[in-house]
């Protein structure tokens, strides 16, 4: 039994780093949730076992800022937001950062991945109408997104997850992530400015506004205000909560307040729930029964054994590290998150996670959702964005940021030594 448990992990997690497999039409949710299914119906793991396994406070934290997304979106708050950003009377360059910070400050508290996919078309427009070319912009949203996401435990599912699996403290994690975040974002900024510098205006043989033009229905959903002071009520009062009544479990507090704004009588239940990401809870039901299955071989104990004898502690910050930002480029962060969370017990370990595995994700195309999003936007309106334009951006803003997040590290750590 042992030897298909681990056979089957083989196969769900190279799916993982695939995003398929060959032959069949599954992407990686339907990979993970054929992977449960393989270990229930084989009998390695009982249903009861099964349902033990997966998380629930996780989930219903997950669900509901996916409901809270989805009522500021059909409000039209992330359009009214752009527009309004758009129109500013700032140089290229100031533009920029004004719009690193937006995202970042609307992507630490709602989802990341929600804040790309409601932005991008309109951005597109935008800079299109101030003959602006969208590209700099564009790689900018998705990698403030991404760096702003790692401030908070709530800003994208992996830090979800984390912070409900080890019990972080909200107000104390977010007063270690703010500092590099901060000045990641900052880094993010210099490293697009410098590279754009005296190239802002957009290319005439594009042929974006064409493209454009066809699908402006995206940007133009109407504000409406009271829709989205309800959602941004909720919201602020979560944030109070998480930080200043702890003892109120955050899943409680947050399935709360969206079962307020699910209680509407203008937005349908079943538009709120269309928009939440189905697949993505799918996901990580199936990552939590896979990997629950493979524990309980031993066979993970054992590795961590003989990694320790060779040198290498994953429950020490700096393997932990490396270890992180290795396998969130590999398999994607969610599943990375959920291999290396039984090692990160240690006081730097749920940060470190959080940081890492959210960072490393503006280095290639694949290791973020938000990154596809807004690569899917693009192409949408017959911008072209290849893995090489999206790398001279990425990389060099995955390795500051990181370089950054170490330093912060390795400074919290150095009063334990």
């Amino acid at each position: 039994m042992t030897s298909i448990i681990l056979a089957v992990f083989c196969v769900v997690y190279l799916g993982m780093i695939l995003g398929g497999l060959p032959f069949l039409q599954l992407d990686r949710t339907g990979i993970a949730l054929l992977g449960a299914i393989a270990l229930i119906g084989v009998e390695a793991v009982s249903p009861e076992e099964a349902a033990k396994s997966i998380h629930l406070p996780t989930l219903i934290l997950l669900f509901s800022f996916m409901v809270i997304s989805a009522q500021m979106r059909l409000g039209g708050f992330y359009a009214w937001v752009t527009r309004r950003l758009a129109a500013l009377p700032l140089p290229a360059p100031l533009l920029l950062a004004a719009l690193i910070l937006v995202v970042a400050a609307l992507s630490a508290v709602f989802s990341n991945d929600i804040v790309c996919l409601a932005v991008a078309p309109v951005l597109i427009d935008a800079c299109l109408a101030r003959r602006l070319d969208p590209v700099p912009y564009l790689l900018a949203l998705a990698c403030a997104a991404n760096v702003g996401s790692a401030a908070t435990l709530i800003g994208n599912p992996q830090n979800m997850l984390i912070g409900e699996t080890l019990h972080l403290s909200f107000g104390g994690y977010f007063a270690r992530a703010l500092g590099p975040v901060a000045l990641g974002l900052v880094a993010t900024w210099g490293l697009i400015a410098w590279q754009t510098r005296g190239r802002w205006a957009a290319p005439e043989h594009e042929p974006t506004r064409a493209a454009a033009s066809e699908r402006r229905e995206d940007g133009e959903a109407p504000l409406d205000r009271w829709q989205t002071a309800k959602g941004l009520s909720v919201a602020a009062a979560l944030v109070a909560v998480f930080l200043m009544l702890p003892a109120w479990p955050r899943d409680v507090a947050a399935l709360t307040g969206a079962g307020l704004l699910l209680m509407s009588r203008k937005l349908h239940s079943n538009k709120m729930l269309g928009l939440v990401d189905w697949e993505l809870l799918i996901l990580f039901i199936g990552l939590f029964v896979v990997n629950h299955s493979l524990q309980q071989t031993g066979i993970v104990a054992a590795i961590v054994v003989e990694l320790a004898a060779a040198g290498v502690n994953l429950e020490q910050p700096a393997p932990l590290f490396v270890a992180t930002l290795v396998l969130s480029n590999l398999v994607s962060n969610v599943p990375a998150v959920m291999l290396l969370l039984p090692f990160a017990g240690h006081a730097l370990g749920g940060p470190t996670l959080a940081l890492v595995s959210t960072l490393a994700g503006n280095l290639l195309i694949v290791g973020s959702i938000a990154n596809i999003i807004v690569i899917d936007a693009a192409a949408r309106r017959g911008i072209r964005i290849d893995w090489r334009r999206h790398a001279r951006i990425g990389v060099p803003v995955t390795l500051a940021t990181l370089a950054i997040c170490a330093a912060s590290l390795y400074w919290r750590a150095l009063p334990a030594v």
